[in-house]
């Protein structure tokens, strides 16, 4: 037995095979069965539901989704300069799958765990990149990989304080090592598919050319 289902797994957890069993809200889409197939740290299951089709023929289809939780991120920005504050650390995921090194350029983010999403990314900022931030202003929220991966991002934007890039940021003992950059925003958006290529990373700093911070202004 996979730990996880009755047995808890490292963060404790049991039941894990029972999460979607129950859903109901489509009235075309009944699960049948979920398999367990790993609970390490975040959760893998298989799930076959039969899918009713607008001509009315069922299907039975079989998915796997993986269960890492929801999560938040915010653009830090600093309106009188027009910069943008961002993050770079390494991305195993990506440098396995041709990033030149791994090194990715982001905003600040991370796993809600048990915070409303406003104070997990309030917490993430000050943990990824040391600086005082504002107000936060709450953009929107999108499933970021839904063919596969169950999460839903939160998106915020706020102001911070100070020159901070170049700094060292991030919790050691949870294997973060991140370098502070700082960034012109007509530098970080001229950099979407070159330099920048960090999926929320382009949306958030899209959002802002467009209806943001800096929608309607060109460089100084």
């Amino acid at each position: 037995m996979i730990p996880g289902a009755e047995t808890p797994d490292r963060r404790g957890r049991t039941g894990l095979h029972l999460v979607g069993r129950d859903l109901d809200r489509n009235p075309d889409v009944v699960v049948r069965d979920v398999e367990l197939l790993s609970a390490d740290w975040y959760v893998l299951r298989a799930t076959t539901y039969e899918h009713r089709q607008h001509d009315g023929t069922v299907t039975t289809e079989r998915r796997e989704t993986y269960d890492r939780g929801d999560g938040a991120t915010v653009l830090l920005y600093e309106p009188d300069r027009r910069t943008v504050l961002l993050t770079r650390q390494f991305r195993y995921a990506v440098y396995v799958n041709e990033h030149p090194d791994g090194m990715l350029l982001e905003t600040a983010a991370g796993l809600l765990d048990d915070d409303a999403p406003e104070e997990a990314v309030r917490r993430e900022a000050a943990e990824e990149t040391g600086v005082e931030i504002g107000e936060i202003e709450h953009v929107f929220d999108v499933y970021m990989s839904p063919g596969s991966v169950t999460e839903r991002l939160h998106f915020y934007a706020a102001p911070y304080a100070g020159t901070p890039g170049g700094t060292r940021a991030g919790i050691a003992e949870e294997g973060e090592h991140i370098e502070v950059v700082e960034l012109g925003f007509d530098e970080a958006l001229a950099g979407i598919g070159t330099t920048i290529v960090d999926a929320k990373t382009v949306m958030l700093l899209q959002w802002a050319a467009l209806r943001g911070p800096f929608a309607g202004t060109g460089p100084a």
